[in-house]
């Protein structure tokens, strides 16, 4: 009889645990409306762009930022929180770089340049020469040594206007700012000056990295960027004449390595501990702006995705860390390092989601996994309906998740409208001014839903 009651008892407890339990919707119901209402991303990002600023690596900028995140972390009650060290690159840029256009002797216009991440100084006179125009590598192989030789190489391919999709846009012209030094030199160029990656005219130039390869020090030659409008004006004064010159200073300069550090915290999992699953962006930044949508945004967004676990009171099975890597910008050593670190330990990753297209409003996702987990995820796409979330597509994840991916595991990297993104990418307007409070929290909020879908339901 005592059995009989006890077993009553339990069916009982059982309807009415079933009929109190959150469906999906109700949850990622809960998530959003936490987000866009007693969200932290906003402050947290507040505080990085405007009392640290620019988070260049190396900088005391990015030890700034550090230690910021790593106590703020340590505020939500997570499992643990801890540094990860890591050697990363230290350039400066120095003082502020000068150009101005010659068209004929004693007749000048300045323009508006910045130095490539990476790139030496001129000399402290600087360098004037006469430039030639080229919109990729084969034009400048066309020219050839007797062509080039002494001359400063203007590449002016644009960002192609007409792709919906702004990455593929940038993804079609970014070679020739990276790797724009090495092809010029082989030609015995004395310097280079690069259309800034941005599809609309302005003033701003955008700065980023570029590579000398194996190139010995002494053929290094230096690199610049140069504002859009400028570039247009730059491209019309040389159709006129080929004799236009360019001046441009720079005293930008490479250190030693020093020694930085990954931030990571984690909620362990109640069922899974030793399944992990990522959220992530990167901590460090370029230092003409204070990098809010390029990763201050990212970064913000992934320490809220575990604050609206533990505030919405999900338990994940896995366990969840946030990973904000050191260098993405110039080097991916903080993602390499944690990579390493997790491969010698054996640590199975079975999911990873990076945000680091600015904080705009979030479309979705994109995915580097197979069929049977993206048509999981297809699966989900009632649940996002009502917050427009509607892109899923298998086209990749993000440069710091990247070095974790294995034959089984997924990697997503979030998704946000990109039209406006690369109006601020790496330019001195990548400002805190830039940044809308609802945009960024319903990508925290979005980012949240998915890691909450993928702890739920697993791998497949």
């Amino acid at each position: 009889m005592k059995n009989l009651t006890l077993l009553c008892l339990l069916i009982i407890a059982s309807i009415v645990f079933k009929s109190h339990a959150q469906t999906d919707d109700e949850v990622l119901k809960t998530i959003y409306t936490s987000s866009l209402t007693e969200g932290e991303s906003y402050n947290w990002l507040n505080y990085l762009s405007n009392q640290i600023g620019s988070r260049l690596s190396g900088s005391l900028g990015a030890e700034r930022a550090v230690q910021y995140t790593k106590e703020e972390l340590e505020q939500l009650g997570l499992s643990k929180v801890w540094l990860q060290p890591v050697m990363v690159p230290k350039w400066i840029r120095g003082a502020k770089e000068y150009a101005y256009i010659e068209t004929v002797p004693g007749k000048t216009s300045t323009v508006n340049i910045c130095a490539l991440g990476g790139s030496v100084a001129t000399s402290p006179l600087g360098i004037k020469a006469q430039l030639v125009e080229v919109h990729n590598f084969e034009e400048l192989e066309a020219l050839g040594k007797e062509q080039i030789e002494g001359k400063i190489v203007f590449y002016n391919r644009p960002m192609q206007a007409d792709l919906i999709n702004t990455f593929q846009a940038y993804g079609g012209c970014v070679n020739q700012r990276y790797k724009g030094a090495v092809e010029a030199a082989k030609y015995g160029a004395v310097g280079v000056v690069v259309r800034s990656m941005n599809l609309r005219l302005d003033d701003l130039p955008h700065t980023g990295s570029m590579t000398y390869d194996d190139l010995p020090v002494a053929q290094r030659i230096p690199s610049v960027a140069i504002s859009t409008n400028d570039a247009e004006t730059l491209s019309t004064m040389l159709k006129l004449s080929k004799d236009v010159k360019l001046y441009f200073k720079t005293s930008c300069k490479q250190l030693n390595d020093v020694q930085s550090y990954n931030v990571i915290g984690e909620i362990t999992g109640s069922e899974f501990p030793n399944e992990y699953m990522v959220v992530g962006g990167h901590l460090d930044s370029w230092d003409l702006g204070d990098g809010s949508h390029d990763d201050g945004a990212g970064v913000v967004q992934s320490m809220e995705v575990l604050r609206l676990l533990k505030k919405t009171g999900i338990k994940p099975k896995h366990s969840i860390r946030v990973v904000l890597f050191m260098n993405e910008e110039n080097g991916l050593r903080g993602a390499n390092k944690y990579a390493d670190v997790a491969k010698q330990k054996g640590e199975n990753h079975v999911f990873a989601l990076e945000s680091d297209s600015g904080g705009f409003t979030p479309r979705g996702f994109r995915f580097d996994c197979d069929e049977a987990n993206f048509n999981q995820v297809l699966s989900w796409k009632e649940l996002f309906k009502p917050y427009l979330i509607h892109y899923f597509e298998k086209e990749g994840s993000g440069a710091d998740v990247g070095p974790l991916k294995t034959d089984k595991n997924v990697l997503a990297g979030l998704h946000p409208d990109s039209q406006r993104y690369f109006d601020h990418h790496h330019a001195s307007n990548d400002t805190f001014d830039a940044i809308n409070k609802r945009e960024l929290e319903l990508g925290a909020a979005t980012m949240t839903a998915l890691v909450y879908l993928f702890d739920k339901y697993g791998i497949k």
